[in-house]
């Protein structure tokens, strides 16, 4: 590809167009992010961001509905599951430093239509995700004070007159106070999570060292029923994984301040890689524990841990693991209001929002202007709305944000993007481009739009001798790379739209049982030849210069990816029927925002971009010319 335009506003082009890796070069200046974060605030961020108060009431359901004594398998296949994430969120972090996480991947891998999606769902994500967190703090927080009705009356929470609202106004207090507490700088909020995550994380060793302490004094009892290791059988600890998965969302967060990070090929991939495993220790640990502490079908499914040590006589044990529970909530609030500022900040300086986004405060260098919408927002629904019934749309964009990561993690492996600049004005106007330049275009295999050679080589000569650094030369190697990406990409497809059809068919339990297997048939024949096909040939040399290179690389491309592609889709397709509704709702949205203003705004439109090498030969040309 000699030469990408990033075309009008208009049709199915605008879906297409992909935009450049961020570079210091091209960035505005004063929109710098402060570069303050190193490896171990980033482990801080990705623990404190994942550790929810979740893990304090999964346990008890998990291990009796699902997995029994072998609950800590359960969170160890879902830990397995969200690494095959972090790998692929690894690589491109490192390759692609910017706030925008999964959605500016998306954009310089996949096209400017699914990076929209990706972006706004990841808006509502971290929207209602903070709002829902906090109103789960004051119910805890009240534990303190004698009961669930004992706070404070100016925090307590009261039904309004001739409404069916019941307001929460220590929840809107906290969000605002997060709020504020990340508008102070960056350096500043990651000190605070990280004394919060370090007190959490002691509650969590307090359970397991009590807990072990009471496991010797009783002999383990809770591993010594009669129906075994496994009572559910190997479906249900699969069942288990399934739900315990979710606990691992939050480690994404840490993609999103990789403009932050110092030595983000460094740090964050560790950072990624540290906090999951740690969340992973932890998690396993407690379930070892308490299952071996109270028979699974003894568990409270409510409060687990609390009630497992109150069983054995240690009641006061219940206000250390509450407290653990508002120090998780604490922490996960600030993991889940960080990210959005920032992604609206990536999307604004695309051109895809308004500006207001996109300022970057010169003292504090965050985006206060963004961070105080999103908090004021999140403030609004976590006073006025119960947002636990919507607690499934929080997920969607988690899962969309994953697989994509996933699927641009192929591309870039097998049809990376060239590296490209934005071709001046001046230069463009010299060298005659205009509108007529999309009237004949050639593709690529992921539908860059580009002139034909004819054109490319017109647009290069600016002087009637040829300069042989600039000639483009037609080669049978050339012909051949063509041919490579054409089959590469086509495989991408068919293995994506092979997981689709698979995952769904699988999860349709309802359909008769040949319609069932006609479907899962047809996912296998697109899924598998493509897989094999990917395997088969090679990856594309750019690859190693796509980007910042030198970072982390992610392992066992193409399998890796694709088994994480296959594990999110299916996760996704069984999320239900009222959270995909809603969350449908939310996407029409923004389709119309982006119809009606983000398309004809988007930095892309009108914008030509010609290869890195080209653009460097160009200049000495014209200099040496001149």
């Amino acid at each position: 590809m000699a030469l990408q335009i990033g075309g009008g506003g208009g049709g199915f082009r605008s879906l297409m167009r992909r935009k450049p890796v961020d570079s210091d070069r091209v960035r505005a200046e004063g929109q710098q992010l402060a570069k303050e974060l190193n490896i171990l605030e980033l482990v801080a961020i990705g623990v404190g961001s994942t550790i929810g108060a979740g893990v304090y009431v999964l346990v008890g359901t998990v291990a009796r509905e699902h997995a029994g004594p072998a609950l800590a398998v359960s969170f160890l296949i879902a830990g397995i599951a969200a690494a095959l994430s972090a790998f692929c969120y690894a690589e491109l972090a490192s390759r692609c430093p910017s706030a925008g996480s999964a959605y500016h991947y998306s954009y310089i891998c996949i096209g400017e239509g699914v990076a929209w999606l990706i972006g706004w769902s990841l808006v509502l994500e971290y929207t209602l995700g903070g709002s829902a967190v906090a109103r789960g703090i004051s119910p805890n927080l009240a534990l303190f004070f004698g009961g669930p009705d004992s706070l404070p009356w100016i925090l307590a929470r009261h039904q309004l007159p001739w409404f069916d609202v019941i307001v929460d106004p220590c929840a809107a207090a906290l969000v605002l106070a997060v709020t504020a507490l990340l508008c102070l700088g960056i350096k500043e909020s990651s000190y605070v999570q990280a004394i919060v995550t370090i007190m959490n994380a002691c509650v969590m060793l307090f359970v397991i060292i009590a807990g072990c302490y009471i496991g010797f004094q009783i002999g383990w009892e809770g591993y010594k029923v009669t129906d075994g290791y496994f009572p559910y059988g190997v479906n249900g600890v699969l069942a288990g994984s399934a739900t315990v998965f979710f606990a691992y969302i939050g480690f994404d967060t840490v993609a999103s301040t990789a403009e932050e990070v110092k030595n983000p090929q460094r740090d964050l991939p560790l950072g990624i890689g540290a906090a999951l495993s740690i969340c992973c220790f932890l998690y396993m640990m407690v379930a070892v524990v308490i299952v071996g502490i109270v028979p699974y079908f003894a568990m409270d499914p409510d409060t687990p841990i609390s009630s497992a040590f109150a069983k054995h006589g240690m009641q006061w044990a219940m206000y250390v693991v509450t407290s653990g529970a508002v120090l998780a909530l604490c922490s996960t609030l600030m993991g889940s209001l960080l990210p959005q500022p920032r992604i609206l900040m990536t999307m604004a300086r695309d051109g895809l929002l308004p500006s207001f986004f996109s300022d970057v405060n010169k003292h504090t260098q965050v985006p206060v202007k963004g961070t105080i919408a999103a908090g004021i927002c999140a403030a609004a629904l976590a006073f006025f709305m119960d947002v636990s019934q919507l607690a499934g749309m929080v997920s969607v964009g988690t899962l969309l944000s994953f697989t994509m990561v996933a699927v641009s993690i192929l591309i870039l492996r097998y049809v990376p993007p060239e590296e490209v600049v934005p071709l001046p004005s001046p230069r463009r106007e010299s060298m005659g481009l205009s509108q007529e330049y999309d009237e004949e275009k050639g593709r690529d295999p992921l539908g860059d739009e580009i002139c034909d050679t004819s054109q490319i080589k017109d647009l290069i000569m600016t002087e009637p001798m040829k300069d042989p650094l600039l000639e483009k030369k037609q080669h049978k190697g050339t012909m051949d790379e063509m041919k490579r990406r054409k089959i590469a990409a086509f495989s991408i497809g068919s293995v994506c739209l092979g997981v689709l059809v698979l995952t769904a068919s699988a999860s349709a339990t309802w359909l008769p049982f040949l319609p069932l297997c006609i479907g899962c048939i047809v996912g296998g024949v697109l899924l598998i030849p493509g897989l094999v096909v990917l395997c088969c040939i090679d990856q594309d040399d750019g690859r190693h210069s796509f980007g910042h290179s030198g970072g982390f690389m992610c392992p066992f491309v193409p399998f890796l990816p694709v088994v994480c592609i296959l594990i999110n889709t299916y996760l996704l397709i069984n999320l239900g029927g009222d959270a995909w509704l809603r969350v449908g709702i939310w996407l029409l949205i923004g389709v119309f925002i982006y119809i009606f203003y983000g398309r004809t705004r988007s930095s892309l439109v009108d914008v030509v971009y010609v290869p890195v090498a080209k653009a460097d030969v160009r200049r000495s040309s014209s200099g040496f010319m001149s």
